[in-house]
């Protein structure tokens, strides 16, 4: 289960960004997660209760966004989000296509942080 990797990962940017931030704890993360980043939403977030135990994250909750599969169709000239990944195709023309633009992602979008200096942190600062 390399979920529980991932989790450990968050839970120790989000636990020095609380620091970092001046923070007594965190009582929330919000985590982006492509569908082709094979990473399974519910196993994530069991394994996130298990990795923030004894941490500033021990009662945060994960919340985690689904990130749809979004190609660009060059005959379209246009993106659309895919319900199914095979085929590789737009969805309007049929068109086949490997011009992903969204649907890899496995990224923390934020933090909730709470103290002295609390707050909503973003994870890329």
């Amino acid at each position: 289960m390399h979920e529980l990797s991932i989790a450990m990962r968050v839970v120790d940017l989000a636990a020095a960004r609380c620091r970092d931030a001046g923070g007594d704890a965190v009582t929330a993360v919000t985590v982006r997660v492509g569908r082709l980043a094979a990473v399974h939403g519910g196993a994530l977030a069991a394994a996130f209760e298990m990795a923030r135990e004894g941490t500033p994250l021990a009662e945060a909750t994960l919340r985690v966004v689904d990130v749809p599969v979004r190609v660009w169709c060059p005959q379209c000239r246009a993106e659309a989000d895919l319900t199914d990944v095979v085929p590789l195709a737009c969805p309007a023309c049929g068109r086949p296509t490997g011009d992903l633009r969204a649907g890899h992602e496995l990224e923390v979008e934020s933090i909730e942080v709470v103290g002295p200096r609390g707050g909503t942190v973003e994870a890329g600062r």
